[in-house]
């Protein structure tokens, strides 16, 4: 080589160093730069110990299962170390960062790989470099020069976030912090929605799938149609990685890429999941209590944000059992409602004229919430009539699943009304839990909670507070008769406009019946006679006790059920009589915890004694003769009649039940309450309207509507063993009974003509399904 060659050699090398090192420099003087904050603000040692996130308030139920959660925009239930499966681990660090363990933040050796194959090879962003941005890059900047400057910020964190956290510490926090689309934010969410589990239950190629979704949750998304490809690629892909590190043999990874692409994907929005109802009456709840209690900085606490713990009263195996019971009976029962309403000429209205109909749908219309968009945006009334008469695509409700199709809004308000409506609620009566709670028939079409927000006319389910005040007040006997003959209320006695004579709903009179047999059969004219003897103002006074809470107006007529309540009013004084006379009030929640576990609050019911013993005792004696001989009875029954258009339930009920069935008039509500020893149940089914519902009371009847509902759901309970609900006798008193319950089994009333009509109502009840 020349002299000239080697001078200009030296030279070049020279430069070329000087550049290297002159941009190791730059790149470090950069770096200090960003350590100082000239680019900006990065967060202290405090956020770097507690990094601002949103948390989602849980709602956990009494057997320990997530119920839903209460969030805006970060469905996130951050989870430790110990929950993530091993198999996750690994598919992460194979897949995302080969040297984890290996590295302080910054993984120098993969970013010279990417700056040498311009990317090609991969990124080089590590885990930690991935936290640093989820933490506390709020959105990533299409700028390429910001988006560096963030980039150097991020890395700086990331050495911060290696010396705060060990590694399954930063692992942890990177999983819980990552999105998945879907309202799933962290690995919880994205296991709970993706596959219906916890993240600890995740086998191998579920892990695969949800770390494929790290690159990017939209591109790679296994529920999407339009990436499902792309998604099984990636989760194959991260089988190779795992393969390359060593975490399976060749042939498992053949074997696992062989496999199809496999969710269970279980949506969690506020409309879905179990318990809907439920969880919408707790968040009314919960945003009181947030308001009274205050975190120890000062500030109320926030549902949506501060990641409560709500231990609530519900079991989700009951209110799985009730959803599936009330979907099983509503499917059967709308199918034979639609039957009837194709010969209905005001389908599904009766009893209103054509000027009736048109103001019920007027203000259905105005109450929708297209009207008051549209109203709120200064709409006028011909445009908005305009548009609720054009068809347009629409997603809408049916019992064999969503479908789509296009009809007008008001066709639409239509339609929905002729879905007949349904509700349950369950109570542990010694201790006033709600153990399940289903307020309508799809949360997502039908927001109007039928156990605590409507109030309808309750019918015969009043009619126990009549014999109980009378069983109390006056120690009257089951065996006790009273004559079934026409009786008279005269107006004088309790300021009534007129003259009140109830009649019986089969119009037959004749004979006496005992207390016993009067209530099984719901005989109108002994249940007035009663609340004569004991004045309304009592029977009302005792009913609030009990637990109803709405105004009741001391008049005779209520002794029949003309009374409108709410579904969980009536079964918590239902509960009052299976606790001995002692009254709990229903309880939702039992406690509330910070995101730490720690106690924020403890809940305890309040009780008051409503009876005696011994008359609660009495009253329950009273209510089985309605589920052994009344209108009840067919929960005993292996009845089954295979007609074309319906086939019957066999119950086959034998343990002790206490229970009354309720039908208002025109059939417009049918309800059903029903007792065991350790659980207090109420059913009630009806139309949005009381103009909707069934033509004659074989199928508008409680024992049709709602009874099935009841049976369905018992028969789940008794089922499975670990619930343990009662199939015992109620508790009898402790100290001997001084009023009679052993009545005679023969038939006191003499009268064929009473024996003809007794044989008769039981026929006609058991005329449905």
């Amino acid at each position: 080589m020349t002299e000239k060659r080697k001078v200009s050699f030296i030279k070049y090398t020279k430069w070329f160093w000087g550049i290297i090192l002159g941009g190791i420099i730059f790149i470090s003087f950069l770096f200090l730069l960003a350590s100082w904050g000239v680019f900006g603000k990065l967060p202290t040692f405090e956020e770097l110990e507690n990094p601002k996130s949103d948390l989602a308030t849980e709602v956990i139920s009494a057997d320990g299962k997530t119920l839903g959660k209460y969030y805006v925009k970060a469905n996130r239930t951050p989870i430790q170390y110990k929950d993530l499966p091993d198999n996750l681990i690994k598919a992460l660090i194979a897949t995302e960062d080969e040297r984890f363990y290996e590295h302080s933040g910054i993984d120098f050796k993969g970013l010279a790989r990417a700056i040498a194959k311009m990317g090609a090879g991969g990124g080089a962003s590590t885990i930690t470099q991935q936290l640093a941005k989820n933490l506390f890059t709020k959105r990533a900047s299409s700028n390429k020069l910001k988006r560096i400057i963030q980039k150097m910020q991020e890395w700086v964190v990331s050495v911060k976030l290696e010396r705060q956290y060990t590694k399954n510490e930063i692992i942890t926090m990177y999983l819980n912090t990552q999105g998945f689309l879907f309202n799933a934010t962290g690995i919880r969410s994205a296991a709970r929605i993706y596959f219906g589990k916890e993240p600890k239950e995740l086998d191998i190629q579920e892990s695969a799938i949800i770390v494929a979704m790290l690159k990017n949750p939209r591109q790679y998304n296994p529920h999407r149609e339009i990436s499902k490809k792309k998604s099984l690629g990636r989760r194959n892909v991260v089988f190779s990685q795992m393969r390359k590190n060593n975490f399976l043999t060749e042939k498992e990874k053949d074997s696992l890429q062989k496999l199809p692409l496999k969710i269970n994907f279980t949506p969690e929005s506020h409309s879905d999941g179990l318990a809907t109802y439920f969880r919408e009456n707790l968040k009314k709840i919960l945003k009181t209590w947030a308001k009274n209690n205050l975190k120890p900085d000062g500030n109320a606490y926030n549902i949506y944000k501060d990641g409560l713990k709500v231990h609530v009263t519900i079991d989700s195996r009951m209110q799985k059992y009730a959803e599936e019971s009330l979907k099983a009976h509503m499917t059967n029962l709308q199918s034979f409602f639609n039957k009837e309403q194709k010969t209905n000429k005001t389908a599904p209205f009766y009893d209103l004229d054509k000027a009736e109909i048109a103001s019920t749908m007027r203000r259905a219309k105005q109450n929708s919430d297209r009207y008051k968009k549209m109203k709120a945006k200064g709409a006028s009334e011909k445009e908005i009539e305009q548009a609720f008469n054009t068809e347009i695509e629409m997603r809408v409700f049916s019992w064999r699943g969503d479908r789509d199709t296009v009809m007008t809004p008001y066709d639409s308000i239509r339609y929905y009304k002729h879905f007949l409506r349904s509700g349950l609620v369950s109570i542990e009566p010694q201790t006033g839990h709600i153990k399940a709670w289903v307020g309508g028939i799809n949360h997502r079409y039908f927001k109007y909670d039928a156990v605590e927000q409507q109030k309808r006319q309750v019918g015969s389910t009043f009619k126990p507070f009549v014999y109980a005040t009378a069983i109390n007040q006056l120690k009257m006997s089951p065996c006790d008769k009273l004559s079934n003959t026409p009786y008279t209320i005269p107006k004088e006695k309790y300021g009534m406009p007129e003259d009140w004579t109830p009649k019986n709903s089969s119009d037959k009179y004749g004979g006496e019946l005992t207390l016993k047999e009067a209530l099984a059969k719901s005989t109108n004219v002994i249940t007035a006679q009663l609340i004569d003897k004991v004045s309304p103002v009592n029977v009302a006074r005792l009913a609030e006790s009990a637990g109803i809470k709405s105004k009741i107006e001391a008049n005779p007529s209520i002794a029949l059920g003309a009374i409108d309540l709410s579904l969980i009013e009536m079964v918590s004084a239902y509960s009052t009589f299976a606790n001995k006379g002692l009254r709990v009030s229903p309880m939702m929640i039992t406690r509330i915890e910070d995101k730490n576990g720690t106690l924020l609050e403890e809940f305890v019911p309040q009780t008051k004694e409503v009876l005696s013993e011994e008359s609660a005792y009495v009253i329950l004696d009273l209510m089985k003769g309605v589920t052994e001989s009344g209108s009840g009875g067919r929960l005993r029954s292996n009845w089954t009649r295979q007609k074309k258009e319906c086939t019957g339930f066999p119950y086959k009920f034998t343990n002790p039940i206490a229970g009354k069935t309720g039908t208002t008039q025109n059939q417009s509500d049918g309800w059903f309450m029903g007792i065991v020893p350790n659980l207090a149940t109420g059913v009630w089914t009806g139309g949005e309207n009381r103009a909707t519902h069934f033509y004659g009371i074989g199928r508008g009847q409680g024992a049709t509507m709602s009874l099935p509902t009841w049976a369905l759901f018992m028969q789940k309970c008794y089922q499975d063993k670990t619930l343990n609900i009662s199939k015992e006798d109620f508790e009898k008193p402790s100290q001997e009974l001084t009023i009679n319950i052993n009545c005679s089994t023969k038939n006191p009333n003499k009268d064929k003509g009473i024996e003809k009509e007794e044989k008769k109502e039981i026929d006609y009840e058991d005329t449905d399904f």
